[in-house]
């Protein structure tokens, strides 16, 4: 029972959440309501992948929401070009995974702490996202890839077969490769992995392009649901929700424990309550004291119910 109730994680909390929201206020169980809450966790869970593979090596990646924020900008201002408008989703994949790859660069070859390096990222990238667009708004009413943020197929849509399509993609790297294997082992015991042959600098490089290109995911994501990109407001606080929900998931943040299925229970926590609250009538304010203080409710007691 103790060992069905650990791999079950933080699931019951996400099921008591809903059956009380559907109790508050009837519109909650709606199925329009269901897609609505995947549309709202879709962005937060292509994060929250990258995320997770982060926090599995012990380390964090503050500057997800700026990068997300460069990356739609980019997009933006490519598919603006109409001979070079088709290049506008790999140009943004390509600016979030250079910022992924430099963030790596300066954690394993200059060993500067994560939190400190991605830290000033948040700020860093966030002002080169403003400069890219000239602090203003950019805007493409006849986006060629708006059908990502705004379509369906089969009537699920897009953004949800994404988020889906990473969290599938990426369980399968850190549960069937020889890289995700390292990856945990990096963060269980850095210098035995060391020791053991890993080549723990480049694995951490790779982490954190990795953790870069699914922020220009979600920035590719974002724009094309908004028909624009704004380096000062896009993805502003998006990287403590990617924080939470892979914390909420089950992951240590002293790295090696964590799965990405805990993940996805963890955003859907954070897109469930968002969307509770709201339904039933709570204001702004009141919305973020009781999200932190449900989030960190139900950490503890995952942590208490785990050590019995």
């Amino acid at each position: 029972m103790r060992s069905s109730l650990a791999a079950m994680g933080m699931l019951p909390v996400l099921i008591a959440l809903c059956v009380a929201f559907a109790a508050a206020n009837g519109r909650f169980a709606s199925l329009q309501n269901a897609v609505v809450i995947l549309q709202q966790a879709s962005i937060n869970l292509v994060l929250a992948c990258g995320m997770t593979f982060v926090i599995l090596t012990g380390g964090i990646d503050l500057s997800v929401g700026a990068i997300l924020a460069a990356a739609a900008m980019a997009g933006l201002i490519v598919s603006l070009d109409p001979g070079f408008g088709m290049l506008a989703i790999p140009a943004a994949l390509l600016v979030g995974t250079g910022f992924g790859i430099v963030n790596g660069v300066l954690i394993a070859g200059v060993r500067l702490p994560p939190f400190i390096v991605t830290l000033g990222g948040l700020t860093a990238i966030r002002g080169v996202a403003r400069l890219m667009g000239g602090d203003r708004s950019v805007y493409n009413s006849d986006l060629s890839y708006a059908v990502i943020g705004n379509g369906t197929i089969f009537g699920i849509p897009w953004l949800v077969v994404i988020a889906l399509t990473v969290v599938v993609v990426s369980w399968f790297i850190l549960r069937r490769t020889v890289f995700g294997r390292y990856v945990y082992a990096i963060g269980g015991n850095a210098e035995a992995a060391r020791l053991s042959g890993i080549k723990v600098g480049i694995m951490l490089v790779v982490v954190y392009a990795l953790s870069g290109f699914f922020a220009g995911l979600g920035g590719v994501m974002a724009s094309a649901r908004l028909y624009a990109a704004n380096g000062q407001q896009l993805g502003l606080m998006y990287e403590l929700d990617a924080v939470a929900a892979v914390i909420l998931g089950g992951a240590s943040l002293f790295g090696g424990a964590g799965s990405v299925w805990g993940t996805l229970i963890g955003a859907l926590i954070i897109a469930v309550l968002t969307n509770g609250l709201i339904l039933v009538g709570v204001s702004d304010v009141w919305q973020y004291i009781t999200k932190g203080l449900i989030i960190i409710g139900a950490v503890t007691l995952d942590r208490v119910r785990n050590r019995r």
